[in-house]
């Protein structure tokens, strides 16, 4: 065999290994838009080839479910949508997050808002449809209420217009 197909197969087996590890770390958990995170192949001049986590703000934006622990694990921007199935702007605004897609290096986080009082609590959360922005160590940034505009548009402009 070849380098080059040596190489190949190397990027396949960590590509492969990468997607199972990523199963197993999130519990068989996928993501509903893209990937938990994405990489890219660096080649340097001698031939040899890495395999490495692509940045933070070109990494595809994802929907995904609340579960302990995300927050920290997640790079990016991170919403956390407060959600209940049985709101119909909630459902509004969800239909329209998985229309449009979620903008590149941010995440929005779908927190059930029935069974998730300690999050309500701890963010001041009395409405779904609550958007709260949250850093890396979970701390608020900004909140905004979409309930008469449930749409991503207004969630981006009430989210980041603070």
């Amino acid at each position: 065999m070849g380098k080059k197909t040596l190489i190949i197969i190397a990027v396949i087996l960590v590509a492969v290994m990468g997607g199972i590890a990523y199963l197993i770390g999130s519990g068989g958990e996928t993501a509903r838009n893209g990937m938990q995170e994405s990489f890219t192949l660096n080649t340097s001049s001698d031939g040899s080839s890495t395999v490495a986590p692509s940045d933070s703000s070109t990494r595809k934006g994802q929907y995904v479910d609340y579960r302990e622990g995300i927050v920290a694990e997640t790079q990016g921007t991170k919403l956390l949508f407060f959600h209940a199935p049985w709101c119909p702007q909630c459902r509004d605004l969800e239909d329209d997050i998985e229309a449009k897609g979620v903008p590149d290096g941010m995440t929005i986080i779908k927190v059930d808002y029935d069974s998730n009082q300690a999050l309500r609590k701890k963010y001041g959360v009395t409405i779904q449809t609550t958007i709260v922005h949250v850093n890396d160590e979970g701390e608020e940034v900004s909140k905004h209420v979409a309930y008469n505009d449930p749409t991503l548009k207004a969630v981006e402009a009430g989210i980041f217009s603070r």
